[in-house]
């Protein structure tokens, strides 16, 4: 048998440790990655300013990711980089929203202008949904690991937080907005 050199068993060591899941979303990297594919409309002009540019200012990034940004988002649970963040997202409408990433939430935006919040409270654990001037609860996450769920017609619904709990708000919501069809 042959014996593993010290500096191959770091080697494995550290992959090991870069091929766990809790590395981080890398953030700043991916915008850097997305400008430099994006910077102008022609992809072999991109391709060669990112071939001189990669080594410099991609390593800066990625070492900033992996040390710093991704460290905050292991901590804290929220990135940095992550705030006025803007997806489109198509609903279940078929219509497509634009949805901004809040430093306590997301702004959501639809085709025909209107503005919906979804707000997160730490201090309270909850999450509240604001449209028009108006901010409602829609669930609390209670400290023995249960949810309340605030419902349309006012109610307060407590249940656990698994798939039978959703299962009940489910239910509960279905049934104050169903009709008897006959």
């Amino acid at each position: 048998m042959k014996k593993i050199s010290l500096s191959a068993a770091c080697v494995l060591l550290a992959g090991s440790f870069l091929c766990s899941s809790c590395i981080g979303s890398f953030s700043l990297f991916n915008k850097y990655e997305k400008w430099q594919c994006n910077m102008t409309s022609n992809k072999y002009v991109n391709g060669i300013v990112g071939l001189i540019l990669q080594p410099i200012v991609g390593g800066v990034c990625l070492f900033v990711d992996a040390v710093v940004l991704n460290t905050i988002e292991f901590w804290t649970g929220s990135n940095p980089m992550a705030v006025n963040k803007v997806q489109t997202v198509k609903g279940q409408d078929g219509r497509y929203y634009a949805v901004k990433t809040l430093k306590n939430g997301y702004e959501v935006k639809a085709p025909n202008g209107e503005v919906t919040l979804f707000i997160h409270d730490s201090k309270t654990e909850s999450w509240s949904i604001s449209q028009n001037g108006v901010t409602k609860e829609i669930i609390r996450f209670n400290a023995d690991g249960t949810i309340q769920a605030s419902l349309q017609n006012g109610e307060k619904l407590t249940v656990t937080n698994d798939q039978a709990g959703m299962q009940k708000v489910r239910e509960a919501v279905y049934n104050d907005n169903c009709f008897a069809l006959r």
